[in-house]
């Protein structure tokens, strides 16, 4: 297994990610920061997934938001 200390995400499930910032923001406010269908019309992490994992833009945006999440966290 390779080791990455300088990428925040690694080992970070997809599914976590969002389930956590549903969590923290919800969907409304989800669909506001990444305007995408998925977080706006009858929203669920199934989905989510399906759609973030077959577009790509997509799911960079939300893992943006996931670390912007965490870097608030954090200080």
């Amino acid at each position: 297994m390779e080791v990455q200390p300088n990428n925040l995400l690694h080992g970070v499930k997809l599914a976590d990610i969002l389930s956590e910032l549903v969590d923290n923001y919800g969907w409304e406010h989800m669909a506001f920061k990444v305007n995408i269908n998925c977080f706006k019309h009858d929203p669920s992490i199934k989905s989510s997934l399906v759609f973030l994992r077959r577009t790509p833009w997509a799911r960079n945006k939300v893992e943006q938001m996931y670390l912007e999440m965490m870097r608030k966290k954090v200080n």
